[in-house]
C-alpha cells in the first residue's frame, strides 16, 4: 500500500490518458520525472517529479503523460531505469556504490532549477534535456543530497524521507467561508500588500514570486485556484467534472497552504541550485562515450 495509504483509482472518469504502461510500474517506491523530451523547453524548471502515475503532460497541459521517465521498470522496484552497467561505472569512479535513487536525485537537483534552463537556452533550442555528470564524487553527492531534499519536498513527504511540508510564512489571515453561499466564484492578487484573496477569505503574505511560480508558462498557485472556483475555468473533459463541492472546507484551505509553502520553500533554494549547478558544468565531467549506453533492447523495453 502506498505511503499515504490511498489506494490508487483507475476508473478512466479520473484521467484523461490512463498509461497502462505506466500503472504496471506503480508502487510505493516509484517515482515519475517529467520533463519536455521532443520539444524546446521554455524558462523555469526543465523537470517535475510525481508519485503518482502522471495524467496530463506536465508541460504541455492538452497532452498526455508523455515524456515520463520512471525510477524504476518495474512494480517491485528491482529494475533500475538506467542503462546496464550504469550505476557500476560510477560506483568505479566515485570509488563507493551509487544507487539509482542518488542517479535520480542527482538529475532532478540539476533539471528542477531553473538556472538550467536559462545558462543553456541555446544548447536546448535543440529539443532535449542534457544532464552533465561531474567526476567529482563530493560534488555528486551534494546534488544528490540536494535533489532527495527536493523530491521530499515536491512529493509532499511521499518519497526520500517522509519529511511532510515544511511550514511556510503564508497564513489564514481571513477564512474562506465554510456555507454553500460562501464558496468561491473568483480570486485575486495584490502584489504591494502581498495578498492572495479567495472568494471572501484572505492568505498572506504571499510574494510575487510564488504567485507568478510556473512551469512551461503554466501558473501553479492560479491554475489550482482556477479549477476549484465555483464556476471552474478549466475544460470539463469527465461526467465526473458536474460533481462539485457544496462548500469550502477546511482541508482545501489547508491544501491551498501546503502548496503555497511548497512554492515558498522550492523558491528559497533556487539560488543554492543554481551555485550547485555552476560548480559541476566548471568542475570535471564525464564526456560522451565514458558512460555506458542503453541498449536497444532497452530502448524499446517501457521506460
Amino acid at each position: 500500500m502506498p505511503a499515504n495509504n490511498k489506494l490508487p483509482v483507475r476508473d478512466a472518469r479520473l484521467g484523461d490518458f490512463m498509461k497502462p504502461v505506466l500503472w504496471r510500474t506503480r508502487s510505493d517506491k516509484q517515482l515519475y520525472m517529467t520533463s519536455l523530451l521532443t520539444g524546446v523547453l521554455g524558462i523555469g524548471p526543465a523537470a517535475v517529479v510525481a508519485s503518482e502515475v502522471p495524467d496530463l503532460h506536465h508541460f504541455r497541459g492538452s497532452f498526455g503523460g508523455k515524456d515520463v521517465i520512471p525510477l524504476w521498470r518495474d512494480a517491485a522496484a528491482t529494475e533500475p531505469n538506467v542503462a546496464r552497467g550504469l550505476l557500476e561505472s560510477l560506483a568505479d569512479a566515485y570509488g563507493e556504490a551509487v544507487s539509482v535513487e542518488d542517479l535520480f536525485a542527482y538529475a532532478y537537483a540539476l533539471l528542477s532549477t531553473p538556472a538550467y534552463v536559462e545558462s543553456f537556452g541555446e544548447e536546448l533550442a535543440v529539443p532535449g534535456p542534457r544532464l552533465p555528470v561531474t567526476r567529482d564524487a563530493g560534488l555528486f553527492h551534494e546534488a544528490a543530497d540536494f535533489g532527495r531534499g527536493l523530491v521530499n519536498l515536491h512529493t509532499y513527504g511521499e518519497r526520500f524521507g517522509g519529511k511532510g511540508v515544511p511550514r511556510g510564512q503564508a497564513k489564514v489571515a481571513r477564512a474562506i467561508p465554510d456555507t454553500p453561499e460562501g464558496y468561491p466564484e473568483d480570486h485575486a492578487y495584490d502584489p504591494v500588500s502581498w495578498t492572495l484573496r479567495v472568494g471572501d477569505g484572505e492568505l498572506g503574505p504571499v510574494s510575487p514570486e510564488v504567485w507568478e511560480f510556473g512551469v512551461s508558462g503554466l501558473r501553479v498557485v492560479k491554475s489550482w485556484l482556477d479549477y476549484r472556483m465555483k464556476e471552474p475555468s478549466g475544460r470539463s473533459s469527465s461526467p465526473l467534472d458536474e460533481i462539485r463541492p457544496e462548500r469550502w472546507t477546511i482541508q482545501m484551505t489547508h491544501e491551498l497552504l501546503e502548496l503555497l509553502w511548497v512554492l515558498e520553500a522550492t523558491i528559497a533554494e533556487q539560488p543554492y541550485g543554481a551555485d550547485l549547478l555552476t560548480r559541476i558544468v566548471e568542475s570535471d565531467l564525464f564526456e560522451a562515450g565514458d558512460l555506458p549506453q542503453p541498449s536497444e533492447e532497452e530502448r524499446k523495453a517501457p521506460k
